[in-house]
């Protein structure tokens, strides 16, 4: 028995209009959901990147109260022919890349900074995968 995937990834975040407008319109993920003063919740391929306020986060009631401080980290998995793209948007977009890995056998990931300073990372597609697969 095992997990086919994490779903959702959360992190907490000081100010969701400021998160916004780096993840969508500078990253380009489409919006899920909006709650102004709560949550931000966006689309990554198939799974999903909450943001949340997290003092709003700490008094709900809906789902188990849940909060976070600090600077987390999450990647991103893209193809290696999207790899240089990815980059290169990241540039474009005057989003400093902090550090470069060359993790051996042809797989590179790069590191980047969000608003909150939360560590973020593109890396290619197999690079943790299990062999035989």
């Amino acid at each position: 028995m095992e997990f086919a995937k994490i779903k959702e990834t959360c992190l907490y975040v000081s100010d969701l209009e400021q998160s916004k407008a780096f993840y969508h319109s500078r990253l380009g993920l489409p919006i899920i959901s909006e709650v102004p003063n709560r949550h931000l919740f966006l689309r990554a391929g198939s799974s999903v990147l909450l943001c949340f306020i997290a003092e709003a986060a700490k008094q709900s009631t809906e789902v188990p109260p849940h909060f976070g401080a600090g600077q987390l980290h999450l990647a991103f998995e893209t193809s290696p022919t999207e790899y240089p793209k990815w980059k290169a948007k990241l540039q474009e977009q005057a989003i400093l890349i902090e550090q470069e890995h060359d993790w051996g056998n042809g797989f590179l990931s790069l590191y980047f900074r969000d608003p909150d300073r939360n560590c973020l990372e593109i890396v290619m597609t197999g690079m943790w995968e299990k062999s035989g697969e």
